[in-house]
């Protein structure tokens, strides 16, 4: 029997030199912890499809999908799931906290020192390692 993997995106956002991250909603799922923008993919959208979409209803911005930087694999609630995580650039509209507590522009070295949701955890690693070497 075949396991469903839930396929969910995330977007690197860069503005003078540091990262966009965003507080989830407390009540929410995870509510409180750090995170990158992005969200589920629906059925019949490519990863970029989505992370376009996602980024226009949490954000209330306009973006261009970048290369894919990583993607990582784990289970929440024995729910396998896949991120992937991509380069985005700005291209209009006014950043805005539409479905998080609050956004927050950080510097790649500052990233370490957020609670970050378990997925994105090695998404902070990563990015920290390999693409800031910090």
């Amino acid at each position: 029997m075949a396991i469903n993997i839930f396929r969910v995106t995330a977007a690197v956002i860069e503005k003078d030199g540091k990262i966009l991250i965003a507080k989830r909603r407390i009540g929410d799922r995870h509510g409180g912890r750090w995170e990158f923008p992005g969200g589920k993919i629906d059925a019949g959208e490519t990863p970029e499809e989505c992370l376009k979409r996602e980024l226009k209803e949490e954000l209330g911005i306009e973006a261009e999908i970048g290369e894919l930087i990583c993607s990582s694999t784990f289970k929440y609630m024995f729910v396998p799931l896949e991120l992937l995580v991509y380069k985005v650039r700005h291209i209009s509209g006014k950043f805005r906290a539409l479905d998080h507590d609050e956004l927050k522009w950080v510097e790649p070295s500052e990233l370490a020192k957020y609670n970050f949701v378990k997925a994105d955890v090695k998404v902070v690693k990563k990015l920290m390692r390999d693409i800031y070497h910090v």
